[in-house]
Parts: structure tokens; sequence; C-alpha cells
């Protein structure tokens, strides 16, 4: 009975409840009355003194209209009496209550057991929304059913499915347990087969959906928003190309996120499409491009040029801009694993570049005018810092980036004028710490300043900072410290105190300037002002030379200077034979095309030489073993004694006889005698002469030779032995083109 009051107190407003006077027909509620209480009470009585006042007006009218029109009152009796005969207490509250429905005053506690009806109807709730969320696990066959079904006919509802099938797959990576998904994936095996057939079969079923036939004569891309049906399936679409997003943000391996690029490819008119998720694609291909594997930096680049191609106001400059931060930040550290990576974004942003001159020239601009501004902070200001912000691997390989791209994309009216701020800036940052430990920094300004020449057809002058080289160290000078591992340029652009004092800094300072100087006169090697051009440096080599005793030194620039005069006389030679004036400019380029073409002496040598110096940079990159770290004879002659005087100690009493003891005893007498420290050095010495013959007498870059090679010889035979000598340039390319024999026969001679 209770409950049955409480309901139907629920169905009251608020004044009738007030007016109910249910408090005072329940008495287990509360004894004491509260403050609470008692203000309803007074609300209470105020309502009701209200309502009877407004009863007792109305039958007061009612009276008075039956003195005033007796005819109308008894009317009301005849037809209405209902109306004329009304209590004090009478309501329609009850009537309006069963027409419209109220909010209760308050809300009971789910947990109260009296509305069992309630809790009936809402079980009944639960388990429809139950059946509602209720999830469909994916199986292989129904991955073959929907491959087949699609291959068949596809239809905008089975695409529909397989969107969300494929949606829940990527759900899974994340561990998005939130997402509502009407199917679910729970096997790795038909996670796996899902992406696959999805990778495989989503692209031709769009286009066959769409009924999208490309035009392979007309090289613009059909947009699939051209299509009638588009409209229909825009949003599967685009949840689809959302998934493909996220699994590439999830994916750990090469081989499948290389698989999903691929995907990813075919589906750039979609994104083309759809400005948000090609966004969100663009940050993806991004990130593979800059920090991905080989493969995947590929594709990236493949599919953010074919966006640029076809959506150039839209993304062309904002990619640009982000390729190059991306760039930048991938160049702080150089090392020889590092490197493929730093030349490969120099190539593929250059590509970019190339897409809109326009626009590399408002990026070039800028970024060059930042470099410049960082240079002249630092010569003005001399501090620590500043030259910081000038000598690290970022402002080099963004000098270097930009000669790239102003060479490639040469010739060109619109990026003309930035060359001669870069060259401008490329010298300040050489002249701004000219000394001998930022010498590899120099060298890479050098050689970006010869690439900026050869290729805009612009002089340089950039040999005097090269031949400044020979003037200022001291070739003749002994070493203070013996290195075995040489100096790798490419990698470094400051040497510390220690790699001054240490032979492989000269050794790799030779090397340097030979490949420089022979570099940059390859490129005006066919110029017909060669022999103008090369007599300072003839001049300053044959100085060097007469000044130079180390054979090691002097020879491959003797070698160098007989290389660019013989270029000389060449084309001192045919100049005599042109019928042409100097002031001829069209003479003069036609003149020289045609010996480009013919070749000159300088060029034909340099082509061998370069397919050589190639071969030993691969060695270098790829880490393998230097010869010259390798003491092959001596660690093989140690290993075979020791092992036959332990056997000669295991099977001694197998010896009984006199004459088999003294046979061996002489032998072994004769073999340690063949290994004591003096004859090992000798040995090594005669290895070591072999294998120096192999270099076309170059001589070794190992040790300070004079002429006579007396100065090594006071040092004694304990430096010998303990630092050996490594081997030279073309001797090292020789041994990696297949000479390993020349080692195996030397072994089997120090056997026997």
């Amino acid at each position: 009975m209770a409950a049955k009051q409480k309901r139907k107190l629920g169905d009251l407003s608020m004044d009738e409840f007030l007016l109910s006077g249910f408090e005072s027909q329940d008495e287990d509620y509360s004894e004491e009355e509260t403050p609470k209480e008692k203000k309803k009470k007074d609300v209470n009585s105020k309502i009701n003194e209200k309502k009877k006042g407004k009863a007792s007006q109305h039958k007061a009218q009612l009276s008075r209209l039956q003195n005033k029109d007796p005819e109308f009152y008894k009317f009301l009796q005849d037809n209405d009496k209902t109306l004329l005969n009304f209590d004090d207490t009478d309501s329609s509250d009850d009537e309006d209550e069963k027409k419209y429905h109220h909010l209760p005053s308050a809300l009971e506690d789910a947990s109260s057991g009296d509305d069992d009806e309630d809790n009936q109807e809402g079980q009944k709730g639960s388990k429809k929304t139950k059946k509602a969320v209720e999830t469909i696990k994916v199986t292989d066959k129904m991955i073959e059913d929907w491959r087949a079904a699609l291959k068949k006919e596809p239809t905008p509802r089975l695409f529909r499915e397989v969107t969300q099938a494929f949606k829940a797959a990527v759900a899974t990576t994340k561990g998005d347990g939130g997402v509502q998904c009407r199917y679910k994936v729970a096997d790795s095996s038909v996670f796996n087969a899902l992406v696959l057939f999805c990778i495989r079969d989503i692209h031709a079923t769009l286009q066959r959906m769409l009924n999208l036939k490309p035009d392979k004569e007309q090289k613009k891309l059909v947009l699939p928003s051209s299509s009638s049906k588009w409209p229909r399936n825009q949003t599967d679409v685009k949840m689809y190309l959302s998934g493909v997003v996220q699994l590439l943000s999830c994916l750990t391996e090469s081989t499948v996120i290389s698989a999903v690029l691929q995907h990813a490819n075919q589906l750039i008119p979609y994104y083309l499409c759809l400005p948000k998720q090609c966004r969100h694609l663009i940050k993806q291909l991004m990130k593979q491009w800059s920090t991905g594997e080989e493969t995947s930096r590929v594709l990236a680049f493949l599919a953010l040029n074919k966006i640029c191609r076809h959506k150039q106001a839209t993304h062309l400059n904002p990619i640009l801009k982000q390729m190059y931060m991306s760039y930048v930040q991938n160049c702080k550290f150089t090392s020889p694993n590092a490197l493929p990576l730093i030349n490969f974004m120099q190539r593929t942003l250059t590509e970019m570049y190339a897409l809109d001159t326009q626009a590399t020239y408002q990026h070039a601009f800028i970024y060059i005018r930042q470099l410049a501004i960082h240079l002249r902070n630092a010569m003005t200001m001399k501090k620590k810092e500043t030259y910081q912000s000038v000598y690290n691997w970022q402002y080099i390989h963004c000098l270097y980036l930009w000669c790239r791209v102003l060479s490639t994309l040469h010739p060109s009216d619109v990026l003309q004028p930035l060359i001669y701020p870069l060259c401008q800036v490329i010298i300040g940052t050489i002249k701004l710490v000219p000394t001998a430990r930022y010498y590899p920094l120099r060298m890479h300004c050098c050689r970006a300043l010869t690439l900026l020449s050869s290729s805009t057809n612009t002089f340089v002058p950039v040999l005097p900072f090269l031949l400044e080289i020979f003037q200022q160290v001291d070739f003749n000078r002994k070493p203070g410290r013996m290195s075995n591992k040489p100096i790798n340029f490419a990698v470094i652009l400051k040497l510390n105190k220690i790699n001054l004092m240490e032979k492989a800094y000269k050794d790799g300072l030779i090397d340097q300037l030979y490949d420089l100087v022979l570099e940059y006169f390859h490129t005006q090697a066919s110029t017909i002002g060669f022999p103008e051009l090369a007599l300072p440096t003839v001049v300053q080599l044959k100085a060097f030379l007469k000044e130079c005793k180390v054979a090691n030194y002097s020879k491959p620039v003797r070698q160098l200077l007989e290389k660019v005069q013989e270029n000389s006389n060449y084309i001192t030679g045919r100049r005599q034979k042109a019928a042409f004036g100097v002031a001829d400019a069209a003479a003069v380029a036609a003149w020289e095309k045609q010996l480009k073409e013919e070749g000159t002496p300088l060029s034909r040598y340099y082509t061998q030489w370069k397919k050589l110096r190639e071969k030993e940079i691969q060695l270098e990159i790829s880490g393998k073993e230097r010869m010259e770290d390798l003491d092959l004879p001596e660690i093989k002659r140690r290993k075979i004694q020791e092992k036959k005087v332990e056997d000669k100690k295991e099977f001694k009493d197998l010896f009984e006889s006199d004459s088999d003891s003294d046979i061996d005893d002489s032998g072994l007498k004769m073999k340690n005698k063949k290994s004591s420290p003096e004859s090992d050095d000798d040995d090594d010495d005669d290895d070591l002469e072999d294998l120096s013959d192999l270099s076309d007498g170059e001589g070794m870059e190992g040790g300070d030779l004079g002429e006579d090679g007396d100065e090594d010889e006071e040092e004694g035979d304990e430096k010998a032995s303990s630092a050996p000598q490594p081997l030279s340039t073309a001797a090292l390319i020789k041994l990696a083109e297949g000479d390993e024999d020349v080692v195996e026969d030397l072994q089997l001679s120090d056997d026997d």
C-alpha cells in the first residue's frame, strides 16, 4: 500500500504534493519536525489559503448570478449541477494529471526494491542496447567471401562492411577499446589476412565502383570526386583513408610499411579529394621520408611528389617548408652511416624544388638570408656561441643543399640572382676562422663551390683557398704520434690538437688537396683560358716540390703538376690553330663545346681516377676492414708455431728413437731461429715492401721517408714493429679489385 501511495505521489506536481497533506498521513518518516519541514508546512498553508480564497470568490459570483440572471442559473441547474455544487477542496488537477505528465519532485534510488515493474522495464531496455552493440567476429571465411563478392560485383553496402571491418582491425593496433565497431578482429592471422586483402583489392574495387577509367594519354589526374557515385560513397571512403593513415602510424616492420605506402600511393587521388585526410597522410609521409628505411623513404617521396604535382597551389609550399625543416633536423650529426640518408634527402628535396622555380626562389631567398645573418653575427660579435652557429653540420649541409639546388635547376632566370650571394656566404664561412683545425670544413666549402661553379658556368676562385694550405702546413716536420687509422675528412669539420700531431692528418690532407685541385681543374679543363688559370697553381706547386723532402707527399703533387701542365700545353696548341678572336663569344663557346666533346688529357685521366676513388669511398663508408690494419703473415706464423710446440710436448713419449728426436730437435731449433724477433721484423719489412710495390711506386703512406729513406732506419726496429705502416690508396683499390691472391702468396711464403 505504501508503494502505491509512493508511485501516486511521484505523478503529482510540486504544488499538489504540498497540498495533498501526505506528511500527516505517513508517520514513519520523522517524529520531530526539522526546519525544512516547518518551512514546507508554512508554504503549504499559504497555498491552501490562496486556493480556498479563490473558491469562495467563485461561489459568491454564482450566488450573485442567481439574482441577476435567474433564467441562466436555472439552465445550469437543469443541465450541469456539478458546476454549481462544488466544494472548496475540489480541484481539476487530478484530471490534468491524467492528461499531462509532470516530472517528479525528487528522484528515487535505483537500488530500492519497491519498484519491481520499473526494474523489469530497465532490464528489457538494457537487453536491447546490448543487442545493438553486439559485435560480429571477423573470420577467414568472411574475408574470402568479401573478396569473391567484390571481384564479382562491388556494391556500396559490401564496401561499407569491408571498411568497418578494416576500421576494427586498425583500432586494435592502438588498443582503442572505446571505439564502437560493428566487427571485431581478435586473431592476428585474421588481421594480417584482412589488411592484405584491403591493400591488394580495395583500390581496384573503388575504381570499378565509381566507374573511374584513367586516360593513359592524358597526364592530368582523374579525381574520384568527378564521379556521379562519389557523394554516396564519400563517407565510407573517408573512413577507409583515415584507417590507412592510422595503420601507417602504428607499423614498425619495414616491409609492411613499404606495402602500405605503395597502397597509399595508389590512393593519392582519393586523398586529394579529402583535405583533412590528405594533411594527416602528408604528416606520416614526412615522417617516413626523414626517418624510415631506404625503401620506405623512396616510396614516401614518390607520394609527396605526386601530391605536389597535382595540387601545387594547395600543398607545395607547406610540404617544401616541412621537408626543409626535416632535412635540417637530420643533418645535426654526420657519420658514415648517416651520409647516404643526407645525400638522399638533398637529391629528393632538389627534385621537389624543381617543380616550381617561383616558389623555390622565395624559399631559397629566405633561407640563404638566414645563413648570411648567422655569418654576419659571427663576424661582428666574435664570440664562441656565434662561431658555433656557423661552424656546425647543419649550416654546412644547408650551404651544400642550396649549391645543389642552384646547380641542378640551372639555367633559370629566376634563380640566377641567388648564385652570387650564396658564393659570398660560403667564402665568408671559409675566412671566418682560417686555422688548421678547421681545414676539413674548408674542404667541404671548396667542394660546394666547385659544384656551383661547374654547373652554373660561373667562375669562382676556389684554388687560392686550397693552395694556401701548402704554404701553411710544414710537411717536412716529423709527426709527434703514429696512428694506424686514417682520418675520414668526409665526416668531420674540426680537428683536435692530437689529430694535428698525427701522421694520418698530413696523409689525409695531401689526399684531399689532390682530389679537390684535380676536380676543380677537371671542371675547367676544356675552357679556352685554362693555361692562364693554371699558371699560379703551377708556380706554387713547383715551389712546394722544392721545399718538401718527403717522397710520400711530393710524389702525388708532382703527378698532379704533370697532368695540369700536360692539359695546359694541349689547350695552348689548340688555341694557336684557332681562326677567331677572343672577343667573338659565340665562336669561343662553340670551340669549348667541341673540345669538351672530344676530351682533353686531364678529363680522360680524371675519368679513370674517379672510378678508383669511388670504390675506395664505398669501402670506407661500408665500414669494411682496411688492409693496413691486418698483419696476416705475423699472426698466422705465431699460431702455427704455438700449435706445433704444444703438439710436440703432448706427443713427446711417442718419439723414442734417438734419430727421430735429433731430427725433431733440430727442426725446432731452425723454426725458433726463424721466428726470432729480428727475423720477424725483417720478414714484415719484406712483406710491406712487396705490398708497396702494388701501388705502382707511389710509396708507403705510413712513414715519413726521406728521399733515400734514411730517417726511418735510424728510428729502430721497435717502432717499425709496433706501428705497422698502412697501405696506400692505390694499393687498397687494387686489392679490393681482386689482388687478394698476392696476400695468399705472401702467407704461403712465410709458412715455407
